[in-house]
């Protein structure tokens, strides 16, 4: 296939011309072939950035648009469906646990609303710089590297790996805790009773007679299955926007498993005795505690790949993504919010991490539950590990024949299937889904959302931006630097208590 679709290729049809306010700023007019229409937008980078995106010589960093993912191909609701099933996710099922037990209602309730406001202000940054330059950004890095040079390129890269790879870290453990926790148990069928053409059938109700709470099935072995369930659905799933037809099973998914929360939250909440709503801890653990669920809040909304996300646009890219996250912060957080604070509302602090291991109801119907919560895990790592697919699909894959040729359907299988495996042997050895959501937040999100956006678009508007408003970027920058560091440390401090408390493997 083409590397690039002709939709998102860039054609200069005059020089870089100087800023006609005379601050030195450069840009192009151009056009893309989707459009008759010429854009005559001027995207100011400054030239002084622009001598030094290189090399000591003054170089420019050479960006590569080639990639053998499709790009330029969705609508805008396809993107914000994607975006809505990133955000209510499994994880929605931790958030009474994560956020609002640390934080109780005061601080839990208004930390969620304004983490939302702050998170679609930061995301719009970044949408809004896409065409910085006059041409698209389809990675992260290759944003960071056109704006400050190869070292910010590398840095963002690293930063964005370490995000994915925890981030599919944590669906892999929230996937083995759906398994773990389903106790509904089928009847065996007898193979006397069924046709020849059910005994296989028959023989896989009767394996998932383990899947019990009596120590047949632990965690551990919960999560290696479905990591193995993750890495077949990414064999046959090559681009991103192959997911089209899923997402409607992902949001099917997740309304089951969030309205039976809800549903059976209530339930328990208006037949138990009151709740006890204090924060639990000493004076050191609830100050940790607290700095973690901060952290912890600001990667409800964000998935620190939104410029990959964008890349899949139609054109304009920058008003179709606005479309896009008005959707994701208005649809997509209101079950955020109905599944976490009904959560709360009916457990208190003793509210699990896993809000289906706090409910009680009928059997089967918790069943359903759970399998829907790890089914859809499944489908939004594929949407987080799809930035490290396209990396290795681009740099060691074959671009001869069709997607499911056998060669690199074999690709597919080698490498997709060993970064799972590693992805795998991490959750099984530490299975802490609240830890690894804290320190997520503080190592790459933070980083990448909300340092990284506001210091982008600081440096390529500084000369259209007033002194107040350069202030208040600059406060962002470095609010959000410290909050990182802080976090890191107590998402840290977790982990190793954690890790003492339990042995590596340990079956929560």
């Amino acid at each position: 296939m083409q590397a690039m679709d002709a939709s998102s290729s860039c054609t200069t049809t005059e020089p870089c011309l100087h800023d006609e306010e005379g601050h030195g700023g450069s840009y192009c007019r151009y056009a893309t072939s989707s459009s008759s229409t010429t854009m005559t937008e001027p995207l100011l980078l400054p030239d002084t950035i622009m001598a030094a995106n290189g090399d000591d010589k003054g170089e420019r960093l050479h960006i590569s648009d080639d990639t053998a993912h499709r790009i330029s191909t969705d609508p805008w609701y396809q993107v914000g469906f994607v975006l809505a099933t990133s955000v209510n996710s499994a994880y929605v099922l931790a958030y009474s646990g994560s956020i609002m037990v640390p934080l109780g209602w005061i601080g839990g309730t208004c930390g969620l609303i304004l983490g939302a406001g702050i998170s679609m202000y930061a995301n719009a940054l970044v949408a809004g710089l896409h065409e910085v330059g006059g041409k698209r950004h389809i990675r992260y890095r290759d944003l960071a590297g056109h704006i400050y040079g190869r070292k910010m390129y590398a840095l963002t890269w690293a930063l964005q790996y370490v995000n994915l790879f925890m981030s599919n870290t944590g669906f892999i453990i929230l996937a083995g805790q759906a398994l773990k926790v389903n106790r509904w148990i089928p009847p065996t069928i007898s193979s006397e009773r069924a046709g020849d053409e059910f005994v296989l059938c028959a023989h896989m109700l009767t394996m998932l007679q383990h899947f019990r709470d009596d120590g047949i099935l632990k965690l551990p072995y919960c999560i290696a299955l479905s990591g193995f369930v993750c890495a077949l659905f990414a064999f046959g799933i090559p681009y991103l926007s192959d997911l089209s037809i899923w997402l409607g099973f992902s949001t099917a998914f997740s309304l089951i498993y969030i309205v039976t929360a809800i549903v059976l939250s209530l339930r328990d909440g208006i037949t138990t005795p009151a709740r006890d709503y204090s924060i639990p801890g000493s004076d050191s653990t609830k100050a940790f505690g607290a700095i973690g669920a901060v952290a912890t809040l600001l990667i409800v909304y964000n998935t620190g790949m939104l410029p990959e996300i964008q890349a899949t646009l139609r054109p304009p890219v920058v008003k179709n993504m606005e479309k896009a996250l008005w959707f994701q912060f208005t649809v997509g957080s209101s079950l955020i919010y109905a599944v976490t604070f009904t959560g709360y509302w009916a457990y208190g602090n003793s509210t699990s991490s896993y809000l289906l291991n706090s409910v009680k109801g009928p059997s089967l119907i918790k069943a359903v539950a759970n399998l829907s919560a790890f089914l859809q895990t499944v489908i939004s790592l594929h949407i987080f590990a799809s930035p490290m697919y396209e990396f290795l699909d681009t740099k060691y894959g074959s671009r001869h024949g069709g997607p499911f040729a056998v060669h690199n359907i074999v690709f597919r299988v080698a490498v997709r299937g060993g970064y799972l495996a590693v992805n795998t042997l991490v959750a099984a050895m530490l299975p802490f889904i609240g830890d690894f959501m804290s320190l997520m937040g503080a190592l790459s999100v933070l980083p990448l959302t909300f340092v990284l956006a506001n210091h982008m678009y600081l440096t390529v508007k500084r000369h259209k931006l007033s002194a107040l408003q350069k202030c208040w970027h600059w406060l962002n920058v470095v609010g959000f630097s410290v909050l990182s560091v802080v976090a890191a440390v107590a998402a840290l401090r977790f982990i190793v208590l954690d890790s003492s408390n339990y042995h590596f493997f340990a079956d929560l």
